[in-house]
């Protein structure tokens, strides 16, 4: 058995900036953490003696005879991609739920992508990872997806991540004072507002408003920038928030289902609580809200939001990881499963190529 473990990500700034509609015109850039909350992918061989060749475990459960008939999108075809054709079961538990706007589903495809690979006893870059990820969400899943969430999750840790006009991409780990992070990782609030909602809808509405959204969007993108000057800078860690601020009631303004009046209701609450900024995370619409609070008013804000649920983390610097690999069991369930095969047809290999670093997409 192998086990994967991806984290979430929470983006600060620079959020419509990593669409290839944009930064392949203009560059871009987020300003992003992961945290220490995970999204677990656990694969193995199946053995030969069931009556279903797959298992799928994850809000529903899927024992299919087929990989073909296999109903979860990304796992049928990272499946056939990467030319499985003996039986697997695979499992996915996350500590919090998807579409919420942290990435889940970026997440979801790096650690099994992973997990996969880790099963052929291959050892991927996390560049690797990022990239193969962004290919089967945006090119063989045709997705609207951003560039930042794969990125984030493979790599891990604090960072300034750069999309170039050349499809480059760039990661700068964030040099921070320890004491300094440790004052800004407490200013930070989580709550989860209860709404879900399909990310990429809500993007394909900032994707075809883009070309009308010029001087917001480059407005968006130089605040990455100067919001790294403050946290590396000595002044008061206010002005991070205020700027925080600012960049929502801008991000509200690329497509009109980021936020909704119940949204609006619950950051002004906030706000009137002693929120010095904050926004809705990921393409909008629902799921997570960050705020940034000076810790003597966390406890007013949190009063004032009591109905929505609060989420204490951490951030976290592993990235995508293999947190269990057990070789000799799954060589053991692999010849077992090879030995008796489920069927004797065929079915389509096809070889999945990998990018070498930062590549072009």
């Amino acid at each position: 058995m192998i086990i994967s473990r991806t984290p979430f990500r929470i983006s600060f700034f620079g959020g419509g900036t990593d669409y290839p509609a944009w930064y392949r015109e203009n560059g871009g850039a987020v300003l992003v953490t992961t945290i220490d909350k995970y999204c677990y992918i656990s694969n193995r061989y199946l053995p030969p003696f069931f009556d279903h060749k797959t298992r799928l475990v994850y809000s529903k459960i899927e024992n299919v005879r087929s990989n073909h008939e296999i109903e979860h999108p990304a796992v049928r075809e990272v499946l056939k991609v990467m030319g499985f054709e003996h039986g697997l079961e695979i499992h996915h538990d996350g500590d919090l739920p998807a579409r919420t706007g942290l990435g889940s589903s970026s997440a979801f495809s790096v650690g099994l992508l992973h997990s996969l690979f880790a099963l052929k006893r291959t050892m991927p870059s996390k560049m690797q990872l990022a990239m193969e990820a962004i290919r089967l969400e945006r090119d063989i899943l045709k997705e609207n997806v951003g560039s930042q969430d794969q990125v984030s999750v493979a790599f891990g840790g604090f960072n300034k991540i750069t999309f170039t006009t050349a499809d480059s991409v760039r990661i700068d780990p964030m040099i921070i004072d320890k004491n300094r992070l440790q004052e800004f990782q407490n200013h930070l609030v989580l709550f989860f507002t209860g709404f879900t909602r399909i990310a990429s809808e809500i993007a394909a509405t900032q994707i075809q408003n883009v070309i009308h959204k010029k001087t917001e969007l480059m407005t968006i993108y130089q605040m990455v920038d100067e919001a790294i000057s403050i946290l590396t800078g000595r002044g008061d860690l206010k002005q991070f928030g205020q700027l925080m601020h600012e960049s929502w009631k801008l991000k509200r303004t690329l497509s009109n289902k980021i936020s909704t009046p119940k949204i609006d209701q619950i950051y002004e609450a906030a706000r009137e609580a002693g929120a010095l900024g904050g926004k809705l995370l990921g393409a909008g619409g629902g799921g997570f809200m960050l705020l940034f609070v000076h810790p003597e008013d966390q406890e007013k804000v949190r009063e004032k939001l009591r109905p929505l649920l609060f989420v204490p983390f951490q951030m976290e610097v592993s990235g995508s990881q293999i947190i269990f690999y057990d070789p000799d069991t799954f060589e053991r369930d692999f010849q077992l499963n090879k030995l008796y095969p489920f069927d004797k047809e065929e079915t389509e290999k096809k070889e999945f190529v990998v990018s070498s670093g930062p590549t072009p997409f």
